[in-house]
């Protein structure tokens, strides 16, 4: 008689496969704990900087002892980088992913700024530990968020060239590096002297600020 596929699969096997098909219980559980880890992270080394943080510290602001930190990472230098990669693999998925959603140039510019006024407002404690605590990843860390960040950059000259026709590379990026510098700068002064309304006010101006920068027409310079 011949075999069928039922028969050719062994014991367990189907059932282990069904068990591939989405996250188990346990796995979101441990995952949810490495986001806390990494969340808690980003207010303690923003807070007291990198080298004045135990992983001991890390541990009781996610919940966990400190011995637990070890489940998912090596140490706190492997924190720093978890933290630094992934922040700037989302800025770089996110900014690719509004580009291929805008219409045109203008509307990827525009939808871009937002993204990244967004992502500064949200997030003023990893933007303070990447300027800060960047030298204290490992080379290796050092070199892929840089090669990351870099390519984040390319999307914004991309859609700049698109603007602003045959415009020098260098001036484009230079416009973007400026327009992070605004953008990455203000949440931090806002959140530290102003008020929740504060914040909230300043994503306009900081959004026509950064499109005033990307957009002006440069002209000679004056002797």
């Amino acid at each position: 008689m011949p075999t069928t596929d039922r028969e050719l699969t062994a014991p367990g096997q189907a059932a282990a496969g069904r068990e591939t098909t989405g996250p188990t219980q346990r796995s979101r559980a441990k995952e949810s704990r490495r986001q806390a880890l990494l969340s808690a992270a980003a207010t303690l080394f923003a807070v007291n900087g990198f080298n004045r943080v135990s992983l001991e510290d890390l541990g009781a602001a996610a919940g966990v002892s400190g011995p637990a930190v070890y489940r998912h990472f090596p140490g706190k230098q492997a924190v720093l980088g978890a933290l630094l990669l992934s922040v700037s693999q989302d800025l770089l998925d996110g900014g690719r992913r509004v580009v291929a959603d805008a219409a045109d140039p203008s509307a990827a510019l525009n939808r871009l700024v937002q993204f990244h006024v967004d992502f500064a407002l949200s997030n003023p404690d990893v933007i303070r530990v990447q300027d800060r605590d960047f030298s204290n990843l490992t080379s290796e860390d050092q070199a892929q968020v840089r090669a990351l960040q870099r390519s984040y950059v390319e999307v914004w000259v991309d859609v700049l060239a698109g603007i602003h026709g045959t415009t020098d590379t260098a001036d484009l990026r230079m416009r973007a590096h400026a327009t992070f510098g605004l953008i990455n700068s203000t949440p931090h002064s806002v959140r530290n002297h102003g008020s929740r309304m504060a914040i909230k006010s300043a994503r306009p101006l900081l959004e026509s600020m950064a499109l005033a920068a990307l957009l002006v027409t440069a002209g000679p310079l004056s002797d």
